[in-house]
């Protein structure tokens, strides 16, 4: 017989698309499966390590650029990786979104399952009830018909269902489907979570800033240029920002004997919203893990530190003073480390040139209870009992004018390397000390005042990854507690009259742990007359 050739290439071109379409379908299936999706949690898990073992960009990208500078071979190559990125790398999103898909295809298919379980009534009892693990069978002085009644009334909070052919009734009873849904709440929750989450950073931004205290400037989060660190959301383009403003009116810090801080508090009046059109300011006391929580923003307490006063005297007699955080070093004394730059006042020097080569930097360390070994300058107590400073005073350009940005922690080492910033001396000055240059400049250590580190968090899942935690670990709960459990009775006329064989027997569908002697107590429940009958246990191929 002859075959059309136009069906044989409708069959070969057929072909590659039946393959495609198979592969398709048993990707999926093998994507939606429970043991997928565990080993996509495993990975996640896995993949965090990085983020919790190096410095995070998003946290703090001065350390990540401390690392880089510190490692010239690896910092290079684990930034190309995304390690200083890990919550945002492309290969982390993949296998948050891989997991996400693959929760959602895996319960899905379980949660229509389970409705249509709890819409169906409990099966039918098998043929012999004997050979089920656990059974009894007992004759009783009763009616299979009234003896049915009692049972089934006996088997409240159970889903049940009675039976009834001839002189034979049948009884069928399950419960622990809140197994089930905790199982599934569980799992969706998780679901919910990673939504949560994943919402909080699109939609979500952190900004960090330091305040000086005792009166400072304050700050306004009008604008991401007003934090010294901001982190947006993907769709935040910095322009919706809520704006709150505060003043740290006074900051106060407990140690112990040993240097380590118990506790600090800073109290703080601020604007928000509709707020700052008014003039008043409302108080509120800020401490660590005990936010200011306004107009969905979370305004957090991190740390602290030391910003020394100095004042520069010029020879003309003008003067600049100066207030500037330094980094701290040790955390443990709170020895800290930070540069400052001063310009002479305007008319000192006409000529632009001349007005450079007479600016002032100042870089050093600074102890808010001195420690001096020989002539080198430590901190014995991070509490300011004995402020001293050691400094090394600069004459010269500073790079206030060369548009290139700066640390204000460190002078840039680059004018120093070329000749164009002096160092005219190296002292050590306690609280209200001065030293004279030998161009008649004169500096002077005036004060030390107080900073806090803040950080304002916008989340708007936040209140949902709650939810969300408390559902999943509810569910959790629920699944470990409640058994599944099935049993079945068979009651039919004996061989006296007004008497009843009653066959019961049961199944443990989940967790077998105990259910001998919980079957007993619902037998001494169901049956209280059968307290004296033996059980009888199958033995296999019985």
């Amino acid at each position: 017989m002859r075959r059309d050739r136009r069906d044989s290439t409708h069959i070969v071109g057929a072909a590659p698309m039946m393959r495609t379409v198979s592969l398709v379908r048993n990707t999926w299936r093998t994507l939606t499966s429970m043991g997928t999706a565990l080993v996509l949690l495993f990975l996640l898990a896995l993949a965090s390590i990085p983020g919790a073992l190096w410095p995070q960009r998003q946290v703090n990208p001065t350390t990540v650029a401390g690392y880089i500078a510190d490692n010239p071979r690896l910092g290079p190559v684990l930034d190309r990786l995304q390690i200083f990125d890990v919550f945002s790398s492309v290969w982390f999103t993949s296998i948050y979104v891989l997991l996400f898909v693959s929760l959602i295809g895996c319960l899905t298919p379980r949660l229509v399952e389970h409705v249509r379980s709890l819409r169906a009534t409990p099966v039918r009892a098998p043929r012999n009830l004997t050979r089920l693990p656990k059974h009894r069978v007992v004759t009783l002085a009763a009616t299979p018909q009234a003896l049915g009644e009692t049972i089934v009334d006996r088997l409240r909070g159970w889903r049940r269902t009675i039976r009834r052919d001839g002189d034979t009734v049948e009884i069928s009873a399950e419960r622990g489907y809140l197994r089930e849904a905790g199982n599934l709440a569980f799992h969706f929750s998780l679901i919910g979570l990673l939504v949560s989450v994943a919402a909080g950073k699109l939609f979500g931004y952190e900004g960090n800033v330091i305040v000086l205290a005792d009166g400072g400037p304050g700050f306004c989060s009008a604008s991401p240029a007003a934090f010294d660190a901001f982190r947006p959301g993907t769709t935040v383009d910095g322009t919706g920002l809520y704006p709150i403003c505060l003043r740290v009116n006074d900051f106060a810090a407990d140690f112990l004997p040993s240097g380590q801080a118990v506790g600090f508090a800073a109290k703080i009046s601020y604007q928000a919203g509709e707020g700052l059109e008014s003039a008043q300011w409302n108080s509120y006391d800020l401490k660590v893990n005990e936010p200011l929580r306004v107009g969905g923003n979370r305004v957090y307490l991190l740390g602290h530190g030391y910003a020394p006063t100095f004042t520069v005297t010029f020879p003309d007699g003008q003067r600049r003073s100066q207030t500037l955080q330094w980094q701290p070093e040790e955390l443990q004394t709170l020895l800290s480390s930070g540069a400052m730059r001063f310009d002479p006042p305007a008319g000192s020097f006409p000529d632009p040139d001349e007005r450079r080569k007479n600016q002032i930097a100042i870089e050093g360390l600074f102890a808010p209870t001195q420690r001096l070994e020989g002539t080198l300058l430590s901190s014995a107590f991070p509490a300011l009992q004995d402020p001293a400073v050691a400094i090394d005073i600069y004459k010269g350009d500073t790079g206030l004018d060369t548009g290139r940005p700066q640390s204000i922690f460190a002078l840039d080492q680059r004018m120093i390397g070329q000749g164009r910033l002096t160092r005219m001396a190296r002292v050590n000055l306690s609280l209200g000390e001065q030293t004279r240059l030998a161009d008649g400049t004169v500096v002077s250590f005036d004060a030390v005042t107080d900073f806090v580190s803040l950080q304002v968090s916008h989340d708007p899942a936040q209140i949902w990854v709650l939810v969300f935690s408390m559902t999943m670990m509810a569910g959790l709960l629920v699944s470990l507690t409640v058994r599944r459990r099935r049993i079945w009775v068979r009651i039919h006329a004996g061989e006296q009259p007004g008497q009843s064989m009653v066959e019961m027997g049961g199944l443990a569908r989940t967790d077998n742990a105990g259910w001998g002697e919980e079957f007993d107590r619902l037998v001494l429940r169901l049956l209280p007359e059968a307290t004296q009958a033996p059980v009888r246990t199958a033995q296999a191929g019985t």
